[in-house]
């Protein structure tokens, strides 16, 4: 879609604000990356302001949508896409959801395709239904939230966060070493399908985590207007306690090590 880079001109050049709707079909590979490019030959690895460029595609995304999608650029889908969603994203800022007419439950349903967020360094991704497998890959900055996903969910992911609102397929986990997942897990059955060789799952109890994942969740409804962000939202307290913390093991001691540097520093 070149017809982005035009459209964005004024922000590129100075800035400035644009609001663009466009309808998108699934031989529409990699939109956003080449405004990227453009994106960050002016502004470098700063970037724009958040929600600069603001681009609303309607009908189904071929592969790699928002693909190293860079701050500033925000990019709302109203329908599917397919594999390779925010594939490196950058700093940007993703949201899909079902088209609003849609009768079906979109936390029972595939949204977005494979590999979705693989390699992500930065920037934030809501989608309001399920993903297909590797979910999260690799993911070392990105903050997203998705209501479920398939087999080997952030698999050596090393930063981030990931919320899930709904179940995960087997071998969650594999070779995690770093960020931290927040599973929505009411039926207890995350550890069963858990590559545990590399992280412990905890209760959230310290404050941060709790005020870090409710201010996700809160996003999640907003941007998507999400029924599951909703109810969990409506019964916090009781729905909190279903929540559990994956921490990678490296990771946990590093912060520790951390910590006790700066107390005895203080």
């Amino acid at each position: 879609m070149i017809a982005l880079i035009k459209l964005s001109k004024k922000a590129i050049q100075k800035a400035e604000k644009v609001q663009i709707e466009l309808p998108i079909k699934n031989t529409n590979r990699v939109v956003g990356t080449i405004l990227s490019n453009e994106v960050s030959k002016v502004w470098e690895d700063k970037g724009l302001p958040e929600d600069t460029i603001n681009i609303k595609l309607n009908g189904s995304a071929g592969q790699s949508l928002a693909s190293w999608l860079a701050k500033g650029i925000t990019i709302t889908l109203e329908g599917d896409a397919n594999d390779y969603v925010g594939k490196g994203l950058s700093g940007g800022k993703l949201i899909i959801y079902p088209p609003k007419e849609s009768s079906f439950k979109p936390e029972e349903n595939i949204l977005i395709g494979n590999v979705a967020l693989y390699g992500a360094t930065g920037g934030e991704a809501y989608f309001r239904g399920v993903a297909a497998e590797r979910f999260c890959v690799r993911n070392s900055g990105a903050k997203v939230v998705i209501e479920g996903i398939g087999d080997h969910g952030c698999e050596y992911m090393t930063g981030g966060r990931a919320v899930i609102l709904g179940p995960v397929g087997r071998n969650f986990g594999a070779g995690m070493s770093g960020g931290i997942a927040y599973v929505h897990d009411p039926k207890d059955k995350l550890e069963q399908l858990s590559n545990l060789d590399t992280f412990e799952l905890e209760k959230i109890e310290i404050e941060e985590d709790i005020d870090e994942l409710k201010l996700l969740i809160e996003n999640h409804s907003v941007y998507t207007g999400s029924d599951v962000a909703k109810r969990i939202l409506k019964n916090w307290d009781k729905e909190l306690k279903a929540f559990k913390k994956v921490m990678p093991t490296d990771y946990k001691r590093v912060l520790l090590e951390q910590d006790r540097k700066e107390k005895k520093a203080g």
